[in-house]
């Protein structure tokens, strides 16, 4: 659940950011699947190492 919250998070913000600096819509998806993918991992590691330490 954890890793849908920052990939969603993720690709919210990076379309944010490309669409204040005026790209087009390709520039809108190639920042948001990036964001994406990368606010994913990170959640991904994050939940990770949480459930290394509560276990």
């Amino acid at each position: 659940m954890l890793v849908l919250a920052g990939f969603v998070g993720g690709a919210l913000w990076g379309g944010y950011l490309a669409q204040r600096q005026k790209g087009n819509r390709l520039d809108i998806l190639q920042y948001a699947t990036g964001f994406g993918i990368a606010f994913g991992l990170l959640a991904f590691f994050a939940s990770v190492i949480l459930l290394r330490i509560t276990s």
